[in-house]
């Protein structure tokens, strides 16, 4: 019988090496068979729906320009993952880690959760108990649907070898900022660290994560920089004045771990010489249609989010902010374009000897 499964997943494999080579000609087809997501609320499409915690909006406005309606994703329309997964060439889009069954991990799941950070406790204030899928529980995850791959194609070596031709992406480090260093009402961590210590703390952790994620075979991995937190209108609207635009003493401790952020991922591209670790900054100075970048299309709640049957305006796509913290779906376009632009190391060498 384990004779067999390796027979039926080395073909599959020659297919998936016939399909990916075509990929190169035909655009339409994806360029990796696969592509998981991890993340927070910018990548969640679905997971916190079901969890009890505010951070979920499962709601309209929200999704009121998605096909599907309101599916969790924290924007009115496709988020960054989504959307770049699109230009991968990706006809669907990648289900929930909550929806996800067996065989979906041949194409990727979606981890993501909104609230979700680097440390275990960040976003707890939205929640009585562990609410939310912080990135060490994603990981967990991540680890049961490689063994539910295993499973199906025959072993761990086999498993190991097919995520090497994956693809993924991480967005993280955002929450660990805006729901816990600068949430001093519910957390002691702006007290106790430096804006220059509280970075390196961030970054170990974020090293043993990324860590155990080539362990469990990730190869071509993209790793989004933190972008600019203190623009956020909820964040302006809580520690800036009349004339402030940005709070650049948030952006300053983001500039810290983003630099930090890019010293670690040299390290691991020389420590892991079969590896590739892309630092994407998805920043532009290049908006597009997009004129208004600093108030958000609907009306907030004191959460930040958009209130529940708000009215939104109606140009959306000029839009930079959706809430009080997400990117409109024109915003997100823009940031996927640039993270695929930067992305582009991975596309090299993409089939490798079986």
């Amino acid at each position: 019988m384990e004779n067999n499964l390796k027979f039926w997943f080395i073909q599959f494999f020659i297919v998936g090496v016939s399909l990916s080579l075509k990929a190169q000609l035909v655009s339409a087809e994806p360029k990796f068979p696969c592509y998981f997501i991890f993340g927070d609320s910018l990548v969640d499409n679905g997971n916190n729906n079901n969890l009890n915690t505010s951070a979920k909006v499962n709601y309209l406005p929200y999704g009121i320009d998605f096909p599907q309606g309101p599916t969790g994703r924290f924007t009115n329309g496709k988020n960054i993952a989504d959307l770049i997964g699109e230009l991968l060439g990706f006809e669907n889009y990648i289900p929930p880690y909550a929806a996800a069954r067996n065989q979906d991990v041949f194409t990727g799941v979606n981890y993501g959760s909104g609230a979700a950070g680097i440390l275990d406790e960040t976003g707890h204030q939205m929640c009585d108990l562990c609410c939310h899928i912080v990135l060490n529980k994603q990981l967990v995850n991540h680890r049961v649907m490689k063994s539910r791959l295993a499973a199906l194609v025959g072993g761990e070596k086999f498993a190991k070898q097919y995520l090497s031709k994956c693809i993924y992406t991480i967005v993280m480090g955002s929450n660990d900022y805006l729901n816990n260093y600068y949430l001093p009402q519910f957390y002691s961590s702006s007290s106790l660290y430096t804006p220059e210590e509280f970075a390196a703390i961030l970054i170990r952790q974020y090293s043993k994560q990324l860590t155990k994620l080539y362990k469990y075979g990730a190869r071509k991995v993209a790793v989004l920089a933190l972008g600019q937190l203190g623009c956020c209108p909820a964040e302006v609207a809580s520690y800036g004045s009349i004339d402030s635009f940005c709070i650049e003493t948030i952006n300053n401790a983001a500039k810290l771990f983003n630099d930090k952020l890019k010293q670690l991922l040299d390290h691991f591209n020389y420590r892991f010489a079969d590896a590739n670790f892309i630092y994407t900054n998805t920043a532009t100075d290049s908006y597009g249609n997009i004129t208004n970048l600093s108030t958000p299309c609907c009306a907030l709640s004191d959460t930040g989010r958009c209130l529940a049957g708000a009215i939104t305006c109606n140009n959306r796509d000029e839009y930079m902010f959706w809430d009080g913290f997400h990117p409109t779906e024109a915003a997100n376009l823009l940031s996927a374009k640039k993270a695929y632009s930067e992305m582009s190391p991975l596309f090299t060498n993409l089939i490798d000897a079986v």
